[in-house]
């Protein structure tokens, strides 16, 4: 391989990686769009407008499958740098905690409520949102046709602040051991094209293994078929951060794995146009398009961090304030979509007009938020944002990070 000065750089492990960065900007930029299309999309969702738009089913397949595992490997990596930087695994726990259990908390009393008294209305709800959020909010069990309680969307914040928090309990119990048996399987990934076969193997072997035995179904203590892919990957993330010499073997596998990408991704586009939505194919057809979706995540995960490190990975004076930004705005861009729906579909606009005042109303939204509450102490851990100390201009490039 020649020589690249941005990937010597990279083997620098104390720098900040610029491009990581802007991949997870980008990833959470997409879960938004994503989200919006899902008001038009044939899928099961929240809300959506009286049309359902077929087009979208090809699009938004071949994005299904990676965009959330890719979020779960870059938090893994953002985990180990602020690991590095901490005082051992029980400075690093508490830090994880106060970052992500404050805003999961928070949204579960005063975000996720605006979404669930939405719900409940499409199925004939009566009362006002104050009325739901003082008696019916506290419910458990069914309700209107709705299950409570729900995290909603923040149900990817209650996944990372566990992983996170398994992590440090691993880490102080068993120390230098765990880093050392990471680093070890980083030396074994590192040979030949290990990295590209061997973890979609081992994720579509856990996978198809759960497939037929437990439900599709999200939740903290339910969700094995989730955990069993988003945890590797999260340990992932974590182990490249440690060890940069994996960069190597990412570079030499990007483009296999694109291609892989590509042949994955037409069984799970055919499966979906086929069986949409909640439709069940045969067993047979159904663990095809499983395998071909971990493939596609996996494939696009190797792609996309090859281009964070080759093509992204350089400074802008927005990175800082954009990634900053990003965990404010996923806490409150999905309750945004939400209600803009809920109160402008009756408006009977047509979907590209109606698309346009979703997503600029949603930015909006997110940005207010953002901006005020950003200047207010006391709201920053509520949606996401550190405490405002002064710090080392060394200190400033680590900030911004889930």
């Amino acid at each position: 391989m020649q020589h690249d000065p941005t990937l010597a750089a990279s083997l620098r492990a104390s720098q900040r990686h610029y491009g990581m960065d802007w991949l997870r900007i980008a990833a959470f930029a997409l879960l938004i769009v994503y989200h919006i299309a899902m008001v038009f999309a044939p899928w099961e969702w929240v809300i959506h407008t009286p049309h359902r738009y077929a087009a979208l089913i090809p699009p938004m397949a071949l994005l299904t499958p990676w965009r959330l595992p890719l979020l779960f490997a870059v938090s893994g990596y953002a985990s180990r740098k602020l690991y590095d930087r901490s005082a051992g695994p029980g400075d690093f726990g508490a830090s994880r905690a106060k970052r992500l259990l404050i805003p999961l908390a928070f949204g579960m009393l005063a975000i996720v409520p605006l979404e669930m008294w939405v719900r409940v209305m499409e199925t004939g709800y009566p009362h006002g949102y104050l009325h739901f959020w003082a008696t019916d909010y506290w419910r458990s069990g069914e309700f209107y046709g709705r299950e409570f309680p729900s995290w909603e969307h923040l149900w990817f914040v209650a996944y990372l602040a566990a992983y996170s928090l398994m992590l440090a309990g691993a880490l102080a119990l068993g120390g230098k051991r765990v880093v050392g048996w990471l680093d070890r399987v980083v030396d074994w990934l590192a040979e030949g094209w290990r990295l590209l076969w061997t973890p979609v193997a081992a994720l579509v072997v856990a996978r198809l293994a759960l497939l037929f035995v437990v439900p599709e179904h999200q939740g903290l203590t339910r969700d094995w078929a989730g955990h069993a892919q988003y945890l590797p990957l999260f340990l992932f993330g974590f182990a490249l951060a440690g060890a940069p010499r994996l960069w190597l073997a990412i570079h030499r596998a990007w483009k296999p794995a694109l291609a892989l990408v590509a042949l994955a991704g037409l069984p799970v586009v055919v499966t979906e146009m086929i069986w949409p939505g909640s439709a069940m194919p045969p067993h047979a057809i159904m663990a095809l398009d499983r395998a071909c979706r971990i493939a596609m995540a996996w494939g696009m995960i190797l792609t996309l961090f090859h281009v964070a490190e080759t093509r992204w990975n350089r400074d802008h004076k927005w990175r800082k304030p954009l990634a900053e930004a990003v965990f404010p705005f996923y806490i409150i861009h999905h309750p945004a979509i939400v209600l803009i729906a809920w109160y402008t579909l009756p408006l009977n606009l047509g979907p590209f007009a109606e698309f346009a005042l979703l997503l600029g109303g949603t930015l909006t939204t997110c940005m207010a938020v953002y901006w005020i509450g950003g200047r207010i102490g006391w709201v920053r851990p509520l949606i996401g944002l550190s405490q405002r100390r002064a710090i080392t201009p060394a200190a400033a490039q680590h900030r911004a990070a889930i």
